[in-house]
């Protein structure tokens, strides 16, 4: 039987060979996703456990006394915006553990660097860069201690007693547990959890409308598969073995379709590698498959191709004689709307109840996006009913009469092929809509702005005594494009009062600041702010931007009255320096200059900078949204061109006949065009609109936000898709004319 049914699915003709190429596409399009997502897992968890070793100050003890502690710091920097890690390390003896990636310890006035780093070290002037360096370059840190090909990495030997000074640690080995399973501290790393979530989605998201598309492709002339397995039946066939034969060649298409998908997936693993899913790129060696991953896919995959060709052909299994006996489905009823309603219900709820924990949180909003989507789900078919009704009703033309009365007979099939775009829309609607309310209200800062542009160090009065006015580099005020050098003094009210008001629009929240300045400078400095009438001192951030970084469009920023006399704020200690600049090089080259003079407080930056991660997070899961959109549209396109194509081969001889009869081509295809572009823009207006809602009371029950429109591009690229989607399907519409001639009409 094994043998018939290869031989049957391989020399059935023109059809078969169409159904299983179309089949082993689908395929081979869901394992690449597929392989995609789980490569893409795997290379979170190996780019984690390289990030290990950066977290050596909260490493245990040794289990070997006699091992020499390693003196260790490690700080973040900066140069454009860009994060350095500069680790500092001095042995206290010859056992002392060595960091992975480097052949020994470097000794005082000696350094590793990462190849990237090292580059960049090459191409700049040493005054923005390289002298905030001390000593010379001995070698380059090696990939297994890398995250990524970009991280910019720097080990520094120091003496034992420079590192003490500047608050280091003794360490007795080298951490080696990943950051995503250390509880002890492990701040530099990756945040696992939350990456595997975002993947998952991502991996949801995409696979979905290829397996609408696997489903089509299924029942690609399903009509007359079925009317051959019941004459088969009829003939003698047993159910099992009309099983068998439908199993065998949806387990050849797939077979096929999972090979070329494991083709696709290699050839696109050096530019996936290339996408910064995490901030960084990976190693393309990173993007790897377990045994267990390979195993999973090549032998689930064709063991689900045969379960779907089992349900699609159940008819036929039940009885022989019922395929030739068609019955309208039963309509669906209104109850598919309860899980949409409770997910809305739900998501509204939360405004006001914000849960406390960051369990409960994704608990709470997860639950309602699933319960949303599900709903709309559900709904899709009674949606489609009703907008099939109402087109009918209102119907001027026989081409909408028909097209309306036809999706109204059944719904559910003409949901179906669209049902894919339900989960791209809705979650990118959903991804969009937070990400850009986020980026307007918490992002980075334009780089035009004085948030950019000027940079702080600050003098924390944990870290010892602050440095006197002649301490500051006078070097500073004469580098080309520096605009002013600013000393912000301590504010004597050292406790901020209690608040009754937690609210950054409210003025009780901005009344005490830890810095003050005077009236006449803040005025002569122009870009940072002005005073209140009639104060004469101003109670300022330290950094001279607070929480006007929020909104830096407010030229007008007034701070506190801090209700001092001006001769009192000479006498203050010195809370933090200011420079404002012109241009990046003058800006890393008075970073530099304040690195050297003050190396035990923390390393000058600018909000921009502080901000920048969050932002720069948010933006790269916004393009995993995008291509989430991009890739599911044109895969929702052809799922709807296998089923016009579907839908026209099973209709022929009903086509020929009205064509016969006198009925013009153009309004058989005006027929297949409506009955396709009703449920596809229903289907794109709902689930963006409802993706727009749900991410308006997410923002207003975890952030209070309200929802900030998109920009033009998330538009263009929706009716962009929708039109690639709409042309696919158009190119079937030429096989009308080819199907519906005069010998279709005959009684067969």
């Amino acid at each position: 039987m094994i043998r018939f049914a290869v031989r049957l699915s391989l020399a059935g003709g023109r059809e078969a060979a169409i159904r299983l190429a179309v089949i082993a596409t689908a395929v081979a399009l869901g394992v690449g996703m597929l392989l995609a997502t789980l490569a893409g897992m795997n290379a979170v968890n190996a780019q984690n456990q390289r990030y290990a070793w950066l977290n050596t100050a909260v490493a245990p003890a040794a289990a070997d006394p006699s091992v020499d502690p390693l003196w260790w710091l490690i700080r973040e920097d900066y140069y454009h915006g860009d994060s350095i890690g500069r680790v500092e390390v001095a042995a206290t003896g010859p056992d002392a553990p060595v960091p992975p990636g480097i052949p020994r310890l470097p000794g005082p006035g000696e350094y590793y660097v990462s190849p990237a780093l090292g580059e960049l070290l090459r191409t700049t002037p040493a005054a923005q860069l390289g002298d905030r360096f001390p000593g010379h370059e001995v070698g380059t840190i090696g990939r297994v201690a890398l995250p990524s090909p970009d991280s910019l990495l720097i080990v520094i030997g120091r003496t034992p007693t420079d590192l003490e000074h500047l608050g280091a640690r003794k360490a007795t080995q080298i951490m080696t547990t990943s950051p995503s399973s250390c509880a002890r501290g492990c701040y530099v790393g990756i945040n696992h959890d939350g990456m595997a979530l975002v993947l998952s989605i991502v991996a949801v998201a995409l696979l979905f409308p290829v397996l609408i598309f696997i489903g089509t492709a299924t029942r690609l002339a399903a009509t007359r598969r079925e009317q051959r397995f019941a004459a088969m039946r009829l003939i003698g066939a047993t159910p099992r073995q009309i099983s068998v034969i439908s199993a065998v060649e949806s387990v050849l298409a797939a077979a096929v379709g999972t090979a070329v998908g494991f083709g696709l997936f290699l050839a696109l693993r050096p530019g996936l590698a290339a996408i910064p899913f995490t901030g960084e790129r990976f190693f393309a060696a990173d993007l790897s498959l377990a045994i267990g991953d390979v195993l999973a896919v090549a032998l689930g995959i064709p063991l689900g191709a045969v379960v779907a060709s089992w349900l699609a052909l159940r008819r036929v299994q039940i009885s022989p004689l019922g395929v030739a006996r068609r019955v309208t489905p039963k309509p669906p009823r209104a109850w598919r709307l309860i899980p949409l309603v409770a997910g809305l219900v739900e998501l509204t709820y939360f405004i006001g109840r914000r849960p406390p924990t960051t369990n409960g949180q994704l608990t709470a909003y997860l639950s309602g996006f699933l319960l949303i989507l599900t709903g709309l789900l559900l709904a899709g078919p009674w949606l489609t009913m009703l907008g099939a009704r109402l087109l009918a009703g209102r119907a001027s033309r026989p081409a909408t009469l028909i097209a309306g009365r036809r999706l109204a007979d059944n719904p559910r099939a003409a949901f179906r092929s669209v049902s894919g775009l339900i989960v791209a829309l809705f979650v990118t609607s959903v991804a969009t809509g937070i990400i850009t309310t986020y980026v307007a209200n918490r992002g980075e800062p334009r780089t035009d702005s004085v948030a950019a542009t000027s940079l702080s160090t600050w003098f924390e009065p944990e870290e010892g005594p602050a440095p006197t006015a002649d301490q500051i580099p006078a070097g500073l005020a004469t580098i080309p494009g520096v605009r002013s050098v600013t000393l912000v003094r301590a504010n004597p009210v050292d406790t901020p009062p209690p608040l009754e008001v937690n609210g950054t629009d409210n003025p009780a929240y901005r009344w005490w600041w830890p810095g003050i300045i005077t009236c006449a400078e803040l005025d002569r400095l122009a870009v940072f702010g002005t005073c209140p009438a009639g104060a004469r001192v101003a109670a300022v951030a330290d950094d001279l931007i607070g929480e006007r970084a929020r909104d830096l469009t407010n030229d007008r920023y007034v701070w506190a009255d801090a209700h001092m006399d001006p001769a009192q704020v000479e006498r203050q200690p010195i809370r933090s320096v200011v420079v404002n600049t012109a241009d990046r090089a003058a800006f890393e080259q008075a970073r530099t200059m304040l690195i050297n003079a003050f190396p035990t407080v923390r390393f000058p930056s600018s909000t921009a900078e502080w901000e920048a991660d969050s932002a720069r997070l948010m933006v790269q899961f916004q393009q995993l949204a995008n291509v989430v959109m991009l890739a599911s549209l044109p895969i929702a396109g052809c799922s709807l061109a296998v089923s016009v194509a579907g839908g026209l081969t099973d209709r022929k001889r009903p086509f020929s006949m009205l064509r016969l009869s006198g009925v013009q081509l153009r309004t058989l295809r005006r027929v297949v065009a409506l009955e396709t572009v009703v449920p596809l823009l229903a289907v794109a207006a709902v689930a963006t609109g409802m993706g727009f809602l749900a991410a308006h009371l997410f923002l207003r029950a975890q952030l209070g936000y309200t929802l900030l429109a998109p920009d033009g591009s998330f538009y263009l690229m929706v009716a962009g898709g929708l039109a690639a989607s709409l042309g696919i399907v158009a190119s079937t519409l030429p096989l009308l004319r080819r199907i519906t001639g005069p010998e279709t009409a005959r009684n067969e």
